[in-house]
């Protein structure tokens, strides 16, 4: 989803939970600001909070693959499925949560049904051309049809997601689990800049990860303490990962840089990580915890603290059973209101006057917690 899409997101929704919940919120765009980034002011029990939100733009690299022709697009899609296959992470995957796995699988099916579609009509065309026109003539008639409907359908992606959601599995998927150099570049920037606002006079600079964003954060921030040390008497330093699908890259076989920061970043007190993950979102691996799932646990972790936002218990029956079957909109829930709020409130946490610690402080983890470590892929090693 491009930046605009989030902030809106955020205003939209932040207006609703602000109206449910009893408090202020007022965003504002930075136009003339070098990255992309919007203001909050909120009033929340009589205090007042400013936040500057900043954004990790990445989305242009996974587009710049996507420009690719369709052909290009089904072998692209070959080549993962086969990668996911022939590594065996598909059905290790499957142990741990099917949901994510088969959201994972619907740019499959979905592109795979369109070439079946598309090729019965151009087929029945070509057929019908045939019967009173020569077959030189009638086959590029059913071709010229099949390309016709294969440019439609992809026309139609911004509401199928189909080839975008291949392009985002792919983009990991084809390098066994590595990062790309462009990507990597555009991590060590943002961490430059999570570095500097670390410097500066706030109360907390708060990194939040959602879906494929969790990992990135994971290496962003590891990146980051393994250079620098933080000032205790400075900003707090939080995380919060938010719907994460990190095992869909840590059980490649070449995710040693991300098992390894997973592994660092686990242990490190100048950080609070909070994962958050529900149930009801097919599209996240639920309550498995990132760390321990990944093999990259020790007796030395001691993050994150997994919690579950309970969208059964936090949206009314009625609003939940609206999206039920919008997988996709569930996995944004996240970012979004709830009319039952519990303790998991998106903007009280990420605009609100309190931190993550103090706000998640004395919190168990959710006994449901999932932490066996199902791949084989389990070393660590930096690039």
């Amino acid at each position: 989803m491009l930046p605009r899409r989030y902030r809106e997101l955020y205003r939209t929704e932040g207006t609703l939970q602000a109206d449910i919940s009893g408090y202020e919120l007022d965003l504002k765009g930075n136009p003339k600001a070098e990255n992309y980034s919007w203001s909050v002011t909120s009033k929340i029990n009589s205090k007042v909070c400013h936040t500057d939100f900043e954004f990790l733009l990445w989305s242009d690299i996974v587009q710049s693959s996507m420009d690719r022709g369709i052909a290009a697009t089904f072998l692209l899609l070959a080549r993962v499925v086969s990668i996911y296959l022939s590594t065996g992470a598909l059905f290790r995957l499957m142990r741990l949560r099917k949901g994510p796995v088969i959201a994972a699988l619907y740019p499959v099916f979905m592109l795979t049904l369109q070439l079946v579609l598309a090729g019965l009509v151009a087929w029945f065309v070509g057929f019908g051309f045939a019967q009173f026109t020569p077959l030189w003539l009638a086959v590029p008639i059913g071709l010229g049809v099949l390309g016709w409907l294969m440019r439609w359908f992809r026309a139609l992606d911004n509401r199928l997601f189909a080839y975008y959601l291949l392009h985002d599995y792919a983009f990991s998927a084809q390098y066994f689990g590595a990062n790309p150099p462009e990507l990597e570049h555009r991590m060590q920037v943002f961490g430059d800049r999570i570095y500097a606002a670390l410097q500066s006079d706030v109360d907390e600079v708060l990194v939040v990860g959602h879906s494929s964003g969790a990992h990135l954060g994971v290496s962003v921030l590891a990146d980051l303490l393994r250079r620098h040390n933080i000032d205790p008497k400075g900003p707090q330093l939080g995380f919060l990962t938010l719907g994460h699908v990190v095992p869909m890259v840590s059980y490649l076989p070449k995710a040693d840089r991300l098992r390894a920061d997973l592994h660092f970043l686990s242990q490190q007190r100048d950080v609070t990580w909070i994962d958050v993950t529900a149930p009801g979102d097919g599209c996240t691996f639920a309550l498995c915890d990132p760390v321990a799932v990944s093999g990259a646990a020790t007796s030395e972790t001691i993050w994150p603290l997994v919690i579950s936002a309970a969208f059964t218990q936090s949206l009314s029956p009625d609003y939940y059973n609206s999206m039920k079957w919008r997988f996709f909109r569930l996995h944004f829930q996240y970012l979004c209101a709830f009319d039952r709020p519990k303790d998991y409130d998106y903007f009280q946490i990420t605009a609100g006057p309190m931190t993550l610690a103090a706000r998640y402080q004395g919190r168990v983890a959710s006994p449901s917690r999932i932490v066996t470590a199902h791949s084989p892929y389990q070393s660590q090693a930096l690039p």
